[in-house]
């Protein structure tokens, strides 16, 4: 069998290790229900590849699984979601508090109050949505 030699850095000291050719394929059929239970298993590891959570399988190498929270992943991407759109409302304000300080005309200052109020409406808005959605997460978290 042909072997490639990896090089590899531990501790700043280059350890030599040895990788196989992965060159014979084995061919096994399985139901429906056999396959969901493998894959389920598999999206539940750390295992990139399916050929390599099986192989791991089989041979009794350790696997590393991992636990999610569907409802808190669902929750994190939202308050992610409003983090950014805050983020975007903050920058708009800072750049329209610049143009204040630089305005020389009263019909500037007047054009200027109207962009205000309109992002401090949008903020108050995206506060609320963050409040409702943490008042869900709270609210499901008690009834568990």
């Amino acid at each position: 069998m042909k072997q490639n030699r990896i090089f590899k850095r531990e501790n700043d000291k280059v350890m030599e290790q040895e990788k196989a050719n992965r060159t014979r394929i084995i061919g096994l059929r399985l139901t429906l229900k056999e396959y969901e239970q493998i894959e389920k298993k598999w999206k539940a590891s750390t295992c990139r590849k399916l050929s390599n959570y099986v192989r791991r399988s089989l041979f009794e190498k350790p696997i590393v699984t991992t636990y999610r929270n569907q409802s808190l992943d669902d929750f994190m991407a939202e308050v992610m979601k409003l983090r950014n759109e805050l983020n975007a409302i903050g920058n708009n304000f800072n750049q329209a508090v610049k143009k204040l300080h630089t305005l020389q005309q009263i019909g500037e200052f007047r054009s200027w109050l109207i962009t205000c109020e309109l992002e401090k409406q949008t903020l108050l808005n995206k506060v609320d949505e963050i409040k409702n959605h943490i008042q869900k997460l709270v609210k499901n978290g008690c009834s568990n």
